[in-house]
């Protein structure tokens, strides 16, 4: 009995003491107690029924003041009259990345959480259960944001999960096993251009030296090796699933897309992640001078690379899939030189590998052609031919489709239609996500699920970015309910899902 004292007094530093709620005692006045165990002011997750889990309730206010709280660092552009109607600008492993880190190691611990950081800077929170030789159930998601991007992508994720530990400490909630939160390094691929780079090194997916090594886009020099070590978020424990095991990962996200709103639906149950890949393109051409050299006399790689941009756009309604620029450079960069040399990026998605494959062989062989000054779908159309040019693509990072793990998926289902109620079938969607998250690489390695959220207009990547407060909490209910039941699934089963020979 020593150790279950000693576990529930650790959240009770400086805490009153938690009155025992309605809830609880209109079960235990039926006769039917469920803490067979625990005693009555401590809550253990394998003596919850259905309606206790649903009276462990999310504070609303106290999350929003978190999210807006931690937005104070990288505050980006306006777009709203209010003091939240901002969006954010904290890129990876920049001063206000090291304020929002910070805050969140400090506030967690004050949870009663042990902090681990890795040498990719990942920081994880872990808050313990009652038997503590396995690993941890854990919620994830990512601080960092894009230069223009919003309150919500990643920053909910991680604050909800906070909100969770909060939620628990609150209600004397004891978990079988460890649950904990992790903020992912450089999901966004921002400032580092490698998506998700330290949950794929995490997973064995990505080198180290690989990630360590990269370098911030132009015109910065710096690597993610050297700001780790700049803001002091260089770890000693190595990233690996091996050194910092999950028994399972959780993220909550909203959707980035409009199909929730669309459809008038509050949660996504998120089955697996879409496909995709990232290229860089190089056109070589040659500078001249716009005044006195004619329009057939041109090597334009700009015109090419306009050309290929907008052919990939064809392809991609051609194959049901998607195709985007993010980056284009040009030089000289002078108003009356024709540039000679232009770099751009590619995304292509699809739901498939075998799309996003075709997609690629196309563009390989198309991309040649209309370099070489071939008409490829009519991409001369009303153009003067000129000298032809050159080009060289480079596969810059390759994300397969992910399906993601029935018993998480399980999970929040069950979780969703008892947080949404009776009506709860006409406000739940199942979906695919679009965009890739640290999910995909937490998939490699354990059981593994999403919850989307609804936001406006399906705009994101944005500073108008924007989540109903409601919907922010909603998600952080299903979030909560969905880690509790995993927990009580895993006592059951006494299943700890060892890291190795995990496979999917």
């Amino acid at each position: 009995m020593a150790c279950r004292f000693q576990s529930a007094l650790r959240l009770a530093v400086g805490k009153p003491y938690p009155a025992l709620k309605p809830a609880y005692q209109r079960v235990v006045g039926h006769g039917q107690r469920c803490f067979s165990v625990s005693t009555a002011w401590q809550l253990r997750t394998k003596e919850m029924n259905e309606e206790v889990l649903a009276s462990l309730k999310v504070n609303q206010k106290r999350l929003m003041e978190d999210i807006h709280y931690t937005c104070q660092w990288g505050t980006g552009e306006r777009w709203g009259s209010a003091p939240t109607e901002t969006g954010m600008s904290r890129l990876a492993l920049s001063d206000a990345d090291k304020e929002a880190r910070d805050w969140f190691v400090s506030t967690t611990q004050a949870l009663g959480c042990k902090t681990t950081v890795d040498s990719m800077g990942n920081i994880f929170a872990v808050r313990p259960g009652l038997r503590n030789d396995k690993p941890p159930t854990f919620v994830g998601s990512h601080l960092d944001t894009q230069p223009t991007g919003g309150r919500y992508d990643g920053i909910l994720g991680v604050t909800a999960g906070v909100e969770m530990l909060k939620v628990l400490a609150d209600n004397w909630v004891e978990t079988e096993y460890p649950v904990g939160v992790v903020n992912w390094t450089n999901e966004e691929g921002a400032r580092f251009p490698l998506s998700m780079v330290a949950s794929g090194v995490w997973a064995g997916s990505i080198p180290q030296e690989t990630a360590h090594n990269t370098r911030e886009v132009h015109p910065g020099t710096a690597t993610m090796l050297s700001e780790l070590t700049r803001i002091g978020y260089l770890g000693q424990t190595p990233a690996s699933y091996e050194s910092i095991p999950m028994a399972a990962h959780f993220e909550l996200h909203i959707e980035q897309g409009p199909l929730l709103e669309m459809s008038n639906k509050k949660i996504g149950v998120v089955k697996g992640v879409q496909a995709y890949k990232w290229f860089t393109v190089t056109v070589k051409g040659r500078d001249t001078h716009t005044g006195t050299t004619d329009l057939k006399s041109r090597a334009d790689a700009l015109l090419t690379a306009a050309k290929m941009i907008l052919h990939s756009h064809r392809l991609a309604t051609a194959n049901a899939a998607l195709a985007s620029t993010g980056i284009l450079n040009l030089k000289p960069g002078s108003t009356n030189t024709v540039p000679g040399d232009v770099t751009f990026s590619l995304d292509i998605r699809a739901p498939t590998d075998s799309t996003v494959q075709k997609m690629k062989d196309l563009i390989l062989a198309d991309f040649a052609a209309i370099a070489a000054g071939k008409d490829i779908l009519d991409s001369n159309a009303n153009c003067t031919s000129g000298l032809p040019c050159s080009v060289t693509i480079v596969e810059d990072f390759d994300s397969p489709a992910t399906i993601f793990h029935n018993d998480c998926i399980d999970s929040v289902s069950k979780a969703a239609r008892s947080v949404l109620g009776p009506d709860a079938q006409n406000l739940v969607m199942e979906m695919t996500s679009g965009a890739g998250h640290d999910s995909v690489y937490a998939s490699k390695r354990c059981p593994t699920s999403m919850i989307f959220v609804p936001c406006r207009e399906g705009v994101s990547h944005n500073p108008a970015e924007f989540c109903k407060e409601e919907d922010c909490s909603l998600g952080a209910q299903v979030l909560l309910q969905s880690v509790l039941r995993f927990d009580r699934m895993r006592d059951e089963r006494r299943i700890s899902w060892k890291q190795e020979p995990y496979t999917l």
